[in-house]
């Protein structure tokens, strides 16, 4: 299930909830679970920056962005070992960079795995 932002949610419960599912994603693989959850994210963070979280929530907004920074290791981490099994595959170079939506800013480039 994709987590969504709501109206009736507080912009930092709707930013907690897209951040776990985001985490969910990650670890489940789940690609379009990890799109929806990212576009979740944010949407709830314009909404946190436009309801101007006072003070008193700082505590909060420190420990989801402690789970923000979490969840960037571990997709860092996917990204590596994705990287890694592609270049071993010989379909894409090592130093294939993502913009920010996700798309690849190289070409893939096929070789040939065997000799025939």
């Amino acid at each position: 299930m994709t987590a969504h932002v709501t109206g009736d949610l507080h912009p930092l419960d709707a930013l907690e909830r897209a951040l776990h599912e985001e985490r969910r994603a990650l670890l489940e693989h789940d690609v379009d679970a990890l799109l929806g959850s990212t576009q979740a994210k944010l949407v709830a963070l314009r909404q946190a920056e436009a309801s101007q979280v006072g003070a008193n929530e700082a505590p909060r907004v420190l420990a989801l962005s402690e789970l923000n920074q979490a969840n960037g290791a571990l997709l860092a981490r996917r990204r590596r070992e994705v990287n890694w099994s592609l270049r071993h595959l010989g379909r894409v170079d090592a130093d294939t960079v993502y913009d920010a939506s996700g798309q690849s800013g190289a070409k893939p480039q096929a070789r040939c795995l065997g000799v025939g």
